[in-house]
């Protein structure tokens, strides 16, 4: 009897050899455009380092502006040729057009929440009175530009919700502005605030608020050095010349990071201070006593320590120190210092991360990144574990001390967020609102499995995938990471994720060493003189989905952002033979360089500087992704993708990365980058844009691992 499935088998192999053969003489076709070397030689520690791109990092010259025009033209033309890129585009778009509704809150009458109708660039701010009031646009950012790349940064609203600041990003930039409108008429109330960075708005009573930043950099405000945060009191009524400087201004004041923020009862300033991303002191006042003096509550920055709520002079503070999986403790404002700390829920073998509203306190916990949350009142007495909806990630139930009912989100990898309503003297909860996706998410599953990395360390990771899925090794399969700053990857839906799961996609998570998922601990062994551990950690898991026949080498790809960027660089570097397509975003690629450009310095916990000591610049040189890209060697199809607006991780990074590849490739396979105009690192990205990056990164990876068609075509079109 003949084998029904043999022909279609056979088919689908000479496809994919037919597509690769043609692949291989597209890319030998590929004509990079010419960039020049102009050797800058650093000396450190004696040893000569020559950087030939340097002249890359002058992001305002015409020869970098003609740079990135003519590696778009090589790049776009390249895409513009894989065949079904418009097919993923319309996928993409479709599965997208779905009404989205943010978590709702209350100030002064109104409700507020954010809501997006599908494809609109930018979620508008709704509102309504009462829970049977007309819903009204409140402040509507696609009308802050033309072309939508002027994004809401903050929002907050004075103590009778009769005033709102709200801060704008222009084309993806760091830098703010901020309008103080008039919530009633919804008029400009006065003249913008400008050159705001890396700040929160809080507001005293109804007359004013707290915003941060830094002095205007000279030169360039996209890669120029920023490290003197300094915190203002604005005066509602007053120009912002006028501002009060609360904060920063002595030398003993410095610091990379400042944050001031106000309880909810008005009684306390608080301020957290901190020259790295890990770490802060954190300062008091007693804003009811006129003559009251900023009051130190921890004045090292070997913890990380906020003040979470307060009950009068009763302080809750959330921290690390000592407890590396964080806990709550409570202590009194007149003597808040650690001496005097008394533990109100302890730590526990999983990392706690707590919120606070209706009068309760919710530890929400991390089992294996799982969600699992705890409710307790201002007592420390438990009232109750929270039954979630299901295995995944919930966010939310905080609020107003007042409040009678609370919100949170539940999502998973298959399953969109949903919001839920929570009473939270009964306990209970009900759906609020449920997105309708044109997905279904049945058809799907997820699995946790632990692998060991090099050192033997078990390390967990998620693997979503079609039911059913024939392990092979010939499933596409994206490799997602991140492994640092104390960021936990913790399971939750994606749109664009979805598409790449309906073309027969495996979407696999590991939650890397570098991370917050274990804690402190866990946090700080992928850190400077460790962080080998997460490029091991991440070549491990590509190792496991190899070896358990999810993929093999020819159909993997690996993709990572900002600090991912960094961990695809090294990995893609370290072993180019391990993967097909590797997919560095905005990534820190320079590791040399990386703290002299704006913000970078505060970064030096998580990574160390090549300023620190011989040892620290010879690790760094070791698997920095610019220093580390070999002449003659054979590397995986790359698209770098980054924004000529990146103010966060500029993109001389992606630039000088790209350009050492181009230069070096001694295989057949592209190295391309593809340069977001009047974009940044990524937040408030209008929605279309988006949706094009992401055809076009899933297009140049299914291209590269030789599909000639999609696996799984949509079957239907979106008409216009």
């Amino acid at each position: 009897m003949k084998n029904k499935f043999l022909i279609p088998i056979l088919f689908l192999s000479a496809l994919l050899v037919s597509c690769k053969e043609e692949n291989q003489q597209n890319n030998k076709n590929l004509k990079y455009p010419k960039t020049d070397k102009k050797p800058v030689i650093d000396t450190l520690f004696g040893t000569a380092v020559t950087d030939n791109y340097r002249w890359l990092e002058d992001d305002r010259s015409a020869a970098t502006e003609a740079w990135v025009q003519a590696e778009n033209e090589v790049t776009f033309d390249y895409l513009s040729k894989i065949p079904y890129r418009d097919q993923l585009k319309e996928r993409l778009t479709q599965l997208w057009n779905y009404e989205k509704v943010g978590t709702p809150y209350k100030e002064g009458e109104y409700t507020y929440f954010s809501k997006n109708d599908g494809l609109q660039n930018q979620s508008v701010i709704y509102r309504k009175k009462g829970e049977m009031g007309i819903e009204e646009v409140f402040l509507d950012p696609n009308t802050f530009s033309k072309d939508a790349t002027t994004s809401l940064g903050s929002l907050s609203f004075s103590k009778d919700g009769k005033t709102a600041a709200y801060s704008i990003s222009e084309g993806g930039s760091d830098w703010r502005k901020i309008m103080v409108l008039d919530t009633e008429n919804k008029t400009i109330k006065e003249d913008t605030l400008v050159d705001i960075k890396f700040s929160g708005i809080s507001w005293y009573k109804n007359e004013g608020f707290y915003y941060s930043s830094y002095d205007k950099p000279k030169g360039s405000e996209l890669s120029a050095k920023t490290d003197q945060h300094k915190l203002y009191y604005h005066k509602l009524g007053t120009p912002q010349k006028k501002d009060a400087l609360i904060f920063g201004e002595k030398a003993s004041e410095k610091h990379r990071y400042v944050s001031g923020y106000v309880t909810e009862d008005n009684r306390y300033l608080v301020i957290s201070a901190a020259t790295s991303t890990s770490g802060n002191k954190l300062f008091i006042k007693d804003l009811s006593n006129p003559n009251s003096v900023l009051k130190p509550v921890i004045t090292t920055i070997e913890s990380d320590t906020y003040v979470l709520d307060n009950s009068g002079s009763t302080l809750y503070l959330q921290t690390n120190l000592n407890a590396p999986n964080q806990k709550i403790v409570r202590v009194d404002a007149a003597n808040p210092t650690q001496e005097n700390w008394v533990d109100f829920i302890p730590e526990t073998e999983n990392v706690l991360q707590p919120t606070t509203g209706a009068g309760y306190f919710f530890a929400e916990y991390m089992v294996n990144a799982v969600s699992k949350v705890l409710q307790y009142n201002f007592e420390g007495t438990f009232i109750r574990e929270i039954k979630l909806p299901g295995i995944g990630s919930s966010a939310g139930f905080g609020g107003k001390a007042d409040a009678k009912e609370l919100y949170f989100s539940f999502t998973n990898y298959n399953t969109p967020s949903s919001l839920y309503l929570f009473n939270p003297k009964e306990g209970t909860y009900s759906p609020y609102w449920k997105p309708v996706v044109d997905f279904n998410s049945d058809g799907y599953t997820s699995s946790q499995v632990f692998y060991s990395s090099k050192d033997g360390t078990k390390i967990p990771m998620l693997i979503s995938h079609k039911k059913g899925l024939d392990l092979n090794g010939k499933n596409p399969t994206i490799l997602y990471g991140y492994g640092g700053f104390n960021i936990s990857l913790t399971p939750s839906f994606s749109l664009a994720n979805a598409v790449w799961m309906e073309q027969g996609g495996v979407y696999a998570v590991p939650n890397l060493r570098g991370g917050g998922e274990y804690g402190k601990k866990w946090h700080d062994a992928g850190t400077q003189m460790k962080k080998q551990n997460v490029f091991d950690d991440f070549i491990a898991a590509a190792e496991y989905l190899i070896a358990e026949k999810y993929t093999s080498s020819g159909y993997l790809a690996i993709r990572g952002g900002s600090n991912g960027g960094l961990l695809v660089g090294a990995t893609m570097t370290q072993r180019p033979e391990l993967m097909k397509v590797a997919l560095p975003a905005v990534g820190v690629l320079d590791m040399l360089r990386y703290h002299t450009f704006t913000a970078g310095a505060g970064w030096a916990y998580d990574y160390g500087t090549a300023n620190d000591s011989k040892e620290m610049f010879e690790y760094l040189k070791g698997y920095s992704p610019v220093h580390n890209v070999i002449k003659g060697r054979r590397y995986p199809a790359t698209l770098v993708t980054t924004g000529d607006h990146d103010d966060r991780v500029v993109p001389a990074h992606s630039f000088k990365f790209a350009a050492e590849l181009q230069a070096k490739q001694a295989g057949e396979s592209p190295v391309l980058i593809r340069i977001e105009t009047n974009a940044g690192h990524g937040a408030g990205t209008p929605v279309a844009k988006t949706i094009e990056q992401y055809a076009d990164i899933f297009g140049f990876t299914l291209f590269n691992m030789g599909f000639k068609e999609l696996p799984n075509p949509p079957k239907t079109n979106i008409k216009p």
